[in-house]
């Protein structure tokens, strides 16, 4: 499997020090959560002790979101089917889940996991799935299916869920809150999508750069990039990572990448995810219309 996802991400672009020479520097933390590189800036006479926080907050976090510890309430209810008192934060994150898979007429879907496994084992051999593979694990996708209370969280027998697509973002909102809490502000947390939390400590928004070209100046708001080829499971980088629940093959996308600001980052996450399922602009923009404050900063054609 082929993975380049950071190269064709959102990337802070270079914070020249624009502000008074007496404006303190700019801090720089970072970290790893669900395998992406998470990085912290500040400026705060305790950025240290800030900045360990916020490692506890996402080894929390990662033991409820992640597919690769096996003890995390995602892995145990994709192995049992059935999680009891599930966490508020996964309870939050498939709760926004479900309004983007309403909002995508199902294209956005986290009950894809199993065809992302058929995908992945194949692509460790160096092949393709083929279509009866593609089948059967077409046949365990269904998120009306996800029984979701606040008591219990269940899925059908054979079902497994991914929140590749949204969860990141969730974590960069987590984030914020737990900073938020703490009264703190000015802060850009990048989890893979950016949320900033206030503004630029020296003034004005946070300078953010598309790796496609363009640049989103960032305050109080959250950005995400989704790149239908920014991990592929081909050596010649065609089959890329982003499944289409409808046929259960990668996404033949419209789109080179998808750029949305909104509220929160798990918001801009998972549309910018279920916009490289839309065949062109007006779709993406009937999508983003269902939810308040989402704008679409980029949508760059496909050059195939």
């Amino acid at each position: 499997m082929t993975t380049r996802r950071r190269f064709l991400a959102i990337s802070a672009a270079a914070f020249a020090c624009s502000g008074p020479v007496h404006a303190a520097p700019i801090f720089t933390w970072q970290g790893v959560a669900l395998g992406a590189r998470v990085t912290l800036r500040l400026a705060h006479p305790d950025a240290p002790a800030i900045s360990a926080r916020v490692a506890t907050e996402i080894s929390r976090l990662e033991d409820i979101f992640s597919l690769y510890r096996t003890d995390s309430a995602l892995s145990r209810l994709n192995r049992t089917r059935v999680l009891q008192d599930p966490p508020f934060e996964l309870l939050e994150c498939l709760s926004l889940a479900g309004a983007v898979h309403r909002m995508s007429d199902g294209r956005f879907d986290p009950t894809v996991q199993r065809l992302w496994a058929a995908h992945a084992d194949a692509s460790a051999r160096g092949e393709m799935p083929d279509t009866q593979t593609i089948a059967a694990a077409r046949a365990l996708v269904g998120w009306q299916e996800v029984v979701i209370d606040p008591r219990v969280v269940k899925l059908r027998p054979g079902m497994a869920l991914t929140l590749n697509g949204i969860a990141q973002g969730h974590i960069a909102d987590r984030i914020a809150a737990l900073l938020t809490a703490e009264g703190l502000s000015d802060i850009l947390i990048d989890t893979g999508e950016f949320h900033a939390l206030g503004h630029h400590p020296q003034g004005g928004a946070w300078p953010v750069r598309l790796a496609e070209g363009g640049q989103v100046e960032l305050a109080a708001r959250s950005l995400a990039t989704s790149a239908p080829l920014g991990t592929t499971f081909d050596a010649g980088g065609q089959a890329g990572h982003i499944l289409d629940p409808r046929d259960g093959w990668p996404a033949r996308s419209a789109w080179r990448a998808i750029t949305i600001s909104a509220p929160s980052a798990a918001l801009a996450d998972a549309l910018s995810t279920a916009g490289c399922l839309y065949a062109d602009r007006s779709g993406l923009e009937a999508l983003i219309a269902g939810f308040q404050d989402v704008r679409l900063e980029a949508a760059v054609p496909s050059r195939s």
